[in-house]
């Protein structure tokens, strides 16, 4: 399961981009949290493109409210020193251990705190990257989406035109030699540095 945070969803509604989103990600269950919802519907009142995301039917909406979820939640607030800013990675992080799902977020330096506590999380070029792999997109589409969003505001590490390249250095796409024709290649193991 990937369970969306805040910062994604926000960028793919305000590029409205939404439906390239749920294309890439067809093969897996999709959730985020209340709090997230929460979130953007604050945004909405600025950003109105952001009601978009409010009731997206491939995209579970999971209320952190059983004792255990609740003590976890707890955990990662702790974690990521949560105040108002962090409360939307918490819960993705507390709904992505209990449910034994990955985390998607672009925050840097929740990511860095996510995996020094061992979850999986990843962001939006891994998506790309993904989806890539998968042949639900061209390296040239993937690019494309990458412009769009930093039209919006979010920032990423490379530009469309760098994310081949990128995404070959980080190991999330196979290196191709000069001869051979630009596919894209397998997915490496978890542990890519950065939101990626």
């Amino acid at each position: 399961m990937l369970v969306f945070d805040t910062t994604v969803l926000h960028h793919f509604a305000l590029a409205d981009r939404l439906d390239v989103l749920a294309n890439m990600v067809a093969d897996n269950s999709c959730a985020t949290t209340a709090i997230v919802l929460d979130e953007l519907r604050s945004g909405a009142e600025r950003y109105p493109m952001l009601n978009s995301a409010l009731g997206l039917d491939w995209m579970r909406v999971i209320a952190l409210g059983g004792a255990d979820e609740t003590r976890c939640f707890a955990a990662w607030v702790r974690r990521t020193g949560a105040g108002a800013r962090h409360m939307g990675e918490a819960s993705v992080f507390a709904t992505a251990e209990v449910h034994g799902g990955t985390a998607v977020t672009d925050d840097r330096d929740a990511t860095r705190v996510a995996r020094a506590y061992g979850l999986s999380v990843h962001g939006t070029i891994w998506l790309l990257a993904t989806a890539c792999v998968a042949g639900r997109m061209t390296e040239i589409g993937a690019g494309a989406i990458i412009d769009a969003l930093r039209r919006t505001g979010h920032r990423l590490p490379c530009t469309g035109t760098e994310f081949p390249a990128f995404a070959r250095r980080h190991h999330l796409l196979k290196l191709v030699s000069p001869r051979q024709p630009t596919t894209p290649g397998v997915l490496a193991p978890p542990g890519t540095s950065g939101a990626l």
